[in-house]
């Protein structure tokens, strides 16, 4: 018995409670269209149920669940602190996209059939929704949303014409990018808005992103996002990789 295999020796009992603990094996960083590709690469290495994603919030590891709540929250913040541009945005808008139109169409954080992860949308929406029904906020009404309601918007950076599902709470006729700097939507990237806790800002030495380079920088809410992210990995499959354990990551 030795470093290799000390861990196969273990009893049954031993071995499932190794096979019921997870550890972050590092830091991945910001995905985009690679992430079929890291699944896949992940999938292979350590088997489907043994990895997943999860971020280091206020020094505990949690869930994408728990983390993306900060995420959105930042997006309640901002908006509510500016009722000009929430003003903008439902009376001149019908909806918001991240980088395809197809992004009107969700409503969850979670989207296995994306080609990237867009949240700056859905988190735009859902805070939009929560001001209809807040009596504070009378310029945000109601309006006849979703797929049943589907409208004609201009698309404000390209000019093109798209029957889609109008938001709730956005009366007006454009539809709106909210991406790179010279989308129009720029305003409500998610490294323009900052995070909203103090706790949450963290940097990872010589690492350089987009990001950093926009906005608020390791400030924003994209910095806490893709900087508190980190790969989990059940320990027995950890333990698995033998001589490649100390770069489990390697290839994303």
């Amino acid at each position: 018995m030795d470093r290799s295999d000390w861990w196969t020796t273990l009893d049954a009992s031993s071995a499932a409670a190794l096979a019921e603990t997870w550890i972050p094996v590092g830091l991945p960083g910001f995905a985009g269209d690679a992430k079929h590709r890291w699944k896949a690469l992940m999938d292979d290495r350590f088997g489907a149920d043994g990895w997943r994603l999860a971020h280091v919030v206020r020094g505990r590891v949690v869930s994408f669940d728990v983390a993306i709540h900060e995420y959105e929250e930042a997006y309640r913040r901002f908006l509510r602190d500016r009722p000009a541009l929430v003003r903008f945005l439902v009376e001149t808008c019908g909806n918001v996209y991240d980088d395809r139109v197809e992004n009107v169409y969700d409503a969850d954080y979670r989207q296995p059939h994306t080609v990237q992860n867009h949240y700056q949308d859905i988190s735009v929406r859902r805070v939009i929704a929560e001001l209809v029904d807040d009596p504070a906020w009378p310029d945000v009404t109601d309006t006849a949303a979703g797929e049943a309601h589907l409208v004609d918007l201009v698309d404000l950076g390209t000019g093109a014409v798209h029957r889609v599902p109008r938001a709730r709470g956005f009366r007006g006729g454009s539809l709106l990018q909210i991406r790179e700097p010279t989308s129009p939507g720029y305003v409500l990237n998610p490294a323009v808005v900052p995070v909203h806790d103090p706790t949450l800002i963290t940097t990872i030495p010589g690492r350089t992103e987009w990001y950093h380079a926009e906005g608020c920088g390791h400030l924003s809410v994209e910095a806490f996002w893709q900087t508190s992210k980190v790969v989990e990995v059940r320990y027995d499959r950890f333990l698995a990789l033998g001589d490649a354990r100390p770069d489990p990551l390697a290839g994303l």
